[in-house]
């Protein structure tokens, strides 16, 4: 597990940027295996306590997205189903079913790398996170998109 302390809001924005680059180390395992490069970690108080990336493919499950295996991860690791002190980091936006999930979390905070314009829950709706959720967008965004836009130009190319 890895421990990063910061304080004070300039602090806050040097954290994000370190915990979404090490989602986008989770995000590129994904991508070296053949699946949709999405990456993911969750801390809590200063320490990774989930981490995960898709594996729709190699699990031949629609659920396993990468939010999901962090989740998993993260409630065994703090032995409780409720994230309420922690941050997930996701490369891309999470779908309508990762945002649910993390509504039943009661996660306390998400912060995601690029937009998910076809799939992103903010599509359907700003009401799928629990209440108290806070949201932040555009961490390293343009490295998130690049991950993902590479992985479907070379499926095309």
């Amino acid at each position: 597990m890895s421990y990063y302390s910061f304080s004070g809001e300039k602090d806050l924005q040097q954290e994000d940027e370190h915990y979404m680059l090490l989602a986008l180390h989770e995000a590129q395992k994904a991508f070296e295996s053949d699946e949709i490069p999405i990456g993911a970690v969750i801390v809590c108080k200063g320490r990774i306590v989930g981490r995960g990336y898709n594996l729709t493919e190699q699990l031949n499950d629609v659920t396993a997205h990468a939010e999901m295996q962090a989740f998993t991860a993260a409630s065994q690791t703090l032995g409780g189903k409720y994230l309420k002190d922690c941050t997930l980091y996701v490369t891309i936006e999470p779908c309508v079913m990762c945002a649910g999930a993390a509504y039943w979390t009661q996660i306390g905070r998400i912060v995601y790398g690029a937009a998910e314009e076809k799939r992103g829950f903010t599509t359907k709706s700003n009401n799928l996170l629990h209440p108290k959720t806070i949201l932040k967008s555009g961490v390293r965004a343009a490295e998130c998109g690049a991950l993902m836009t590479r992985f479907f130009a070379d499926k095309r190319g």
